[in-house]
């Protein structure tokens, strides 16, 4: 026993009752249990009954409650120090934090700071400042600025497409690739993949996103292509993250992005993009899809075929740079990788 609370603790995601348990808790303060927590502390009082939770997905704090009846017991510290601790165990040092706007102060206390809000979310990270100098670490342009923001698992014809496009309207543009090691193609082949890719292109310049553009951070139910996303939220706060910091500080006015035929999360992306990046007085143009065969090229298109097997159909819908790197052991791996998912 803690005081009068019983302190338990869970690897991986919750299951069964206690998973009930604590998505009925969170439900009852205004919160949701994210796929994805891989670890959750839980405090319960005498009679049982969940007291306080706070959970962890990689380095972001979440879905963090307390029972109205028991605030201002200090069971806040209890859940936020375990998850810090538990951080720090797994060598995260730098932790971002989701919560309600009207908790900022509390967790300013903790160590954390602002780097965006929407109506209903605050994000916040342990390094003060962290996002800004982070954003004055990269590369400055010349001219008109826009920016396109990319996964690019893997980088396909359309991309380059895109790109190109996008370059030949502004005199600089940013190219943002995520960072988040969460796709079939890891981080740094993927940014080596659109280095290569894009080296004709003398006005490009090529940036990752660290933690702050669509990350398990600003964006994570990106990466669950089968959640829906409710009210948008997650679309809405990455987009105010990029208002906010990266626009105004690398003079960016136009952001390009591609028809989104295929995915929904990321159609409705498009969608919120259009209705919020105005705000910050940045234009969006959306491009049409590259076609090949008749059919839009698309990331998701190439790895289906590599699960596949189908090479010959693979090699018409990427450069010659992604091309040979599939040919290449790292690349077979990969596309053998994508067979065993299927």
């Amino acid at each position: 026993m803690q005081g009068d609370f019983l302190q338990e603790t869970y690897e991986g995601g919750l299951k069964g009752v206690v998973r009930r348990r604590v998505e009925e808790f969170l439900s009852r303060q205004g919160l949701r249990y994210d796929k994805g927590i891989q670890y959750t502390v839980v405090l319960y009082d005498r009679q049982g009954e969940v007291a306080a939770t706070g959970s962890l997905e990689k380095n972001v704090l979440k879905c963090i409650a307390v029972d109205e009846k028991w605030r201002g017991e200090g069971l806040t510290a209890t859940v936020v120090s375990a998850l810090l601790s538990q951080a720090f165990q797994q060598n995260r040092q730098h932790l971002f934090l989701f919560t309600k706007p009207r908790n900022k102060q509390m967790f300013l206390e903790f160590g954390f700071y602002e780097i965006s809000r929407t109506e209903d979310i605050l994000l916040m990270e342990n390094k003060k400042d962290g996002i800004d100098s982070f954003v004055a670490s990269l590369r400055r342009g010349q001219g008109s600025q826009g920016a396109v923001v990319a996964n690019c698992n893997p980088f396909t014809l359309g991309h380059r497409y895109l790109i190109e496009q996008a370059a030949k309207a502004c005199d600089t543009l940013h190219l943002f690739v995520l960072s988040e090691d969460a796709s079939l193609f890891p981080a740094d082949v993927r940014m080596e993949l659109v280095k290569k890719g894009t080296a004709h292109l003398p006005n490009v310049l090529v940036h990752p996103t660290s933690d702050y553009l669509i990350s398990s951070a600003t964006f994570p139910t990106y990466f669950l292509k089968e959640e829906q996303i409710e009210k948008g939220a997650g679309g809405q706060l990455d987009l105010v993250v990029f208002g906010q910091h990266f626009a105004p500080a690398l003079d960016i006015r136009c952001r390009f992005v591609g028809q989104e035929p295929f995915s929904p999360i990321t159609a409705l992306y498009n969608k919120q993009m259009q209705e919020i990046l105005p705000r910050f007085g940045i234009q969006v143009v959306e491009i049409p899809r590259k076609e090949e065969g008749g059919a839009a090229i698309s990331a998701s298109r190439v790895r289906a075929l590599l699960a596949e097997g189908k090479m010959d159909e693979v090699r018409a819908l990427v450069p010659d740079t992604t091309w040979e790197f599939l040919q290449s052991p790292a690349g077979q791996d990969i596309a053998r990788k994508a067979g065993e998912s299927r």
